[in-house]
């Protein structure tokens, strides 16, 4: 689960720097701007993987549905559980 929501508050900070930025084809950013943004979306992909990584470790694990799994999975982040 802590992965799961590793990966959702990467992607929320990718949003927030698009919605700060403007869009990127769109906006004229500084050199600066335009790293920020990409180490967050290096780091938003880095982390949605480990993500997918270990759901499909866990699935194969345990032998159930991957769509049961990812949906208590996203509604235990959702609601704010703590998890491993």
């Amino acid at each position: 689960m802590h992965k799961r929501r590793a990966a959702d508050q990467a992607h929320h900070r990718v949003e927030e720097l698009r919605g700060s930025y403007g869009p990127p084809t769109q906006a004229h950013w500084s050199a600066r701007q335009s790293r920020t943004y990409e180490t967050a979306v290096r780091a938003w992909r880095d982390l949605d993987r480990d993500a997918q990584s270990a759901m499909t470790e866990y699935v194969r694990e345990e032998g159930q549905s991957r769509h049961k799994i990812e949906a208590r999975v996203r509604k235990a982040v959702q609601e704010g559980q703590p998890g491993g």
